[in-house]
């Protein structure tokens, strides 16, 4: 199933992972690196594309460039903003080749 064109993507299909992230000067939030969960980091070489993928689910859709490969990583914004935490970050395992970025 392509959930890119559908703009979300069913909870059962994310994997959760840490990401390094920054923001600019003007806000933008850049993502910078991956942890996989098991302890492996992928830098992120590039972003090539961001755009909002969810209306009323509030995701974030960014394609970026991963061992010269394009990759979809997602940023999922909480609704409860307590304590600092704007959200947390997935991938879509099967669209990262079998859960390898």
């Amino acid at each position: 199933m392509n959930y890119e064109l559908k703009g979300w993507t069913p909870v059962s299909d994310r994997l959760y992972v840490k990401v390094t992230s920054d923001f600019d000067s003007t806000g933008y939030m850049q993502p910078r690196a991956i942890l996989w969960p098991d302890g492996r980091n992928f830098s992120i070489e590039e972003i090539r594309a961001f755009r909002p993928a969810g209306g009323d689910r509030s995701l974030d859709c960014y394609t970026v460039v991963i061992h010269g490969k394009e990759r979809r990583l997602f940023f999922e914004r909480t609704t409860d903003r307590s304590a600092g935490r704007l959200g947390r970050w997935f991938v879509n395992p099967d669209s990262q080749t079998g859960s390898q970025l």
